[in-house]
């Protein structure tokens, strides 16, 4: 974590239990008052090519997973694509996928990922294993709540696009979050693609808080940005890439304007609280098992716009 990185987390600490001795925001107190929804969400999940599911990060994270689920019936699981290694087929998914990640399937709110589509150009074993649509919306308690395909072909994607519009038009919910598998910001190895532009665009526009992503192995937190990557307190969405549910993790190589935190160094997943006014953020990495140095837990909170 770099020096500004900690400055922004120990702020962001501040406005849930103070940093230093310092006195708690009471600000965050009206915002992240009343019952919250608790999600939990990650990417790049299952791969057994080389080892049983029982010794793979995907099992890990999913012992992780179980054990903050007990005593939550509303909580949900936001998987952030490539659910299986390497091509997504059903055989991945019964083998790797079901025994891990696969334990909490009912509460699981899926997206897909490229690698869902390199078995077959419809992503037959998702679809047969989720049952999902390619985009859909749903709510967890007063957020409005946003499954995205990244990975659709052009005129699909000017489909989904024409649909998030309607459906932002049909939800004007106070809080909304989106989720889709690649980011439009990362600092890792995947170039960014610019498909889902137009839809931050139309999120930015709609007043939305939150865009999860994955792709890239690794855990990263950016500062609130428009569709164009410029800053914006006031409006812009925090994207957060969680592209550490389970797959090998990879390194960093171009370091983004506006990245906040960075860490590639374990799997674990992203805890969210969605309260009515507000949300507050935790970074769960699986127990260390003191081979690997891992920085704090990068946590926070922030208010709906």
């Amino acid at each position: 974590m770099t020096l500004s990185s900690a400055l922004t987390t120990c702020l962001s600490l501040l406005l849930l239990s103070g940093c230093a001795g310092a006195p708690a925001d009471p600000a965050a107190a009206a915002y992240l008052a009343g019952p919250a929804y608790t999600v939990y969400a990650a990417g790049d999940i299952a791969d057994c090519r080389q080892h049983g599911w029982q010794y793979t990060g995907a099992a890990l994270t999913a012992e992780l997973i179980a054990g903050e689920l007990a005593g939550k019936p509303e909580a949900a699981v936001l998987s952030l694509g490539d659910h299986t290694y390497p091509v997504g087929l059903a055989a991945e998914f019964r083998d790797c996928y079901a025994p891990t990640w696969g334990r909490f399937k009912e509460r699981t709110y899926p997206t897909p990922g490229n690698h869902e589509y390199y078995g077959s150009r419809s992503a037959s074993g998702y679809v047969d294993y989720f049952g999902r649509p390619d985009y859909y919306s749903f709510q967890l308690g007063s957020w409005h709540v946003i499954s995205l395909n990244s990975h659709l072909p052009a005129a699909r994607l000017d489909e989904q696009l024409a649909w998030l519009k309607d459906d932002l038009a049909r939800h004007p919910a106070r809080c909304t979050l989106a989720y889709w598998h690649a980011p439009l910001y990362s600092s890792g190895g995947h170039r960014a693609p610019k498909t889902m532009q137009p839809a931050w665009q139309a999120l930015h526009q709609a007043g939305a808080e939150l865009v999860l992503s994955g792709h890239d192995h690794d855990y990263e937190r950016f500062a609130p940005q428009d569709a164009s990557g410029n800053i914006d307190t006031e409006r812009g969405l925090r994207q957060f890439v969680i592209g550490t549910g389970g797959a090998f993790l990879t390194p960093f190589f171009y370091f983004m304007p506006h990245s906040e935190m960075r860490d590639n160094s374990s799997h674990g997943v992203l805890r969210l609280s969605l309260h009515e006014a507000g949300y507050s953020w935790r970074y769960l990495a699986v127990p260390d098992d003191g081979t690997v140095a891992r920085p704090a837990p990068d946590s926070g909170a922030a208010p709906c716009h």
